[in-house]
């Protein structure tokens, strides 16, 4: 089941961007390449720099929690590579993976290194949903008519539950092949460690607040993403559709963050009156504004990876000289 999972996800990724194809077209797609200019990328950067730097530095302030080292600027040369692989590979979280993984080496516990990546990425999603929540509670109407397109027996409904009861099997199946002992271990772990680094009195304030200037980076995107799509709707209208967009972008169902974001903002915008065209023309913008926000990312695998050859190629004190170099 673990080998099946990340073909199923892509495939159910996938699947949603058939349907919204089949039932809008290709025009919504076409336009949101289209309309994307040097002005809307700029931001995309500028905006990209800032959200990045504010989650580098969450990450720093739970792993220095944690008895890991961690410079800010390493920390946010590490969240551009890993954003940037997020977006580039299909699972939309290996890049993720790869920094906790790296740091975790590098500091000689890959355990903790893994966690606090964890931890940091916790935090954030719980900011974001009771942002989420909050902005939410206000729009009753959006919550009815989502609720009414989201009824027991409609496609969307069927398939949520099955994605559930293919997760429920892969999560069960999983614990029966490695036993209950060493799981209760990990959560106790996780537990002791996640009051360590968020709950603190002395830390959870700012990683709170650092959690929010990530999510209003993710928004401010958004708008501009929507603005750049020809949406002309006051921020107040834009601001429910986009919140519930955003909530959905973690449901791991996506190909590089591609599906489930451009359903939902189809859905949302079409039920608020502002257009499923346009909300799937704005969610598209997004995307690729994403990457370009990204880009950074691309430079520092880059100058990492010819780092590490040049070190590979310099000749070792009394050792023979590699053949490259020769």
């Amino acid at each position: 089941m673990r080998r099946l999972w990340p073909w199923l996800r892509m495939l159910i990724g996938a699947g949603i961007l058939g349907i919204l194809v089949w039932r809008l077209g290709t025009g919504a797609f076409v336009d949101g390449l289209r309309v994307i200019d040097g002005r809307s990328a700029i931001a995309a950067l500028v905006i990209g720099l800032a959200t990045t730097v504010v989650s580098a530095w969450r990450w720093c302030l739970v792993a220095r929690r944690l008895d890991l080292r961690l410079s800010l600027p390493t920390a946010v040369a590490d969240c551009y590579r890993a954003l940037f692989l997020n977006v580039l590979l299909p699972a939309g979280v290996l890049g993720d993976v790869h920094r906790a993984v790296s740091h975790g080496r590098q500091s000689g516990n890959v355990g903790r290194g893994v966690r606090a990546v964890v931890l940091e990425r916790f935090a954030g999603q719980v900011v974001l949903i009771a942002v989420g929540v909050t902005v939410l509670l206000t729009q009753p109407a959006l919550i009815s008519a989502v609720a009414h397109d989201l009824a027991p027996g409609s496609a969307l409904t069927i398939g949520a539950l099955v994605l559930l009861a293919v997760l429920l099997v892969i999560g069960g199946w999983t614990l029966s092949r490695r036993g209950g002992a060493p799981w209760h271990r990990a959560l106790a772990t996780a537990w002791t460690e996640g009051r360590t680094a968020l709950l603190a009195r002395d830390v959870w304030p700012r990683v709170a607040l650092l959690s929010a200037g990530a999510v209003a980076g993710h928004l401010v995107l958004f708008l501009v993403a929507a603005r750049t799509a020809g949406s002309h709707a006051t921020v107040s209208q834009l601001l429910p559709p986009l919140v519930l967009t955003l909530l959905v972008m973690g449901l791991p169902v996506n190909i590089g963050g591609w599906g489930p974001r451009e359903a939902v903002s189809t859905l949302a915008f079409g039920v608020t009156g502002l257009g499923a065209a346009q909300g799937l023309t704005a969610a598209v913008v997004y995307g690729v504004l994403t990457f370009v926000s990204t880009l950074p990312g691309a430079v520092v695998l880059f100058l990492r990876r010819d780092g590490r050859r040049r070190g590979q190629d310099r000749p070792r004190p009394g050792g023979t000289v590699h053949p490259a170099v020769r």
